[in-house]
């Protein structure tokens, strides 16, 4: 298994979307770095427009982001997202669609 850094993580939220997107948080960067998963799906959130949605995509490594990544998105947002628990995919990753409130 090779190293991976932050450096080598390509960033998923370049620029506001306005416009319901997915963020791929299932690269081997973030199986072997779940800060990085997290640190990555709050920029995807902050990244997305009012009114909109961002399916966050996580790794299979991690488990069920529920359990991981919903507490933080809530201390993080308060009030200002929703979010829905979407799927497990077969690749085993998982998707958490959550909605920033307008």
């Amino acid at each position: 298994m090779s190293e991976h850094t932050v450096a080598d993580a390509e960033s998923v939220s370049e620029t506001v979307h306005r416009n319901s997107w997915s963020a791929n948080l299932e690269g081997p960067e973030h199986a072997a770095d779940r800060d990085l998963l997290v640190e990555e799906a709050l920029g995807a959130v902050e990244a997305t427009a009012p009114g909109y949605h961002v399916n966050l995509v996580t790794h299979g490594e991690h488990g069920d982001p529920t359990d991981y990544l919903v507490p933080v998105l809530e201390e993080a947002f308060d009030d200002g997202v929703t979010w829905r628990y979407v799927d497990q995919c077969g690749c085993g990753g998982h998707v958490l669609r959550v909605r920033v409130v307008e």
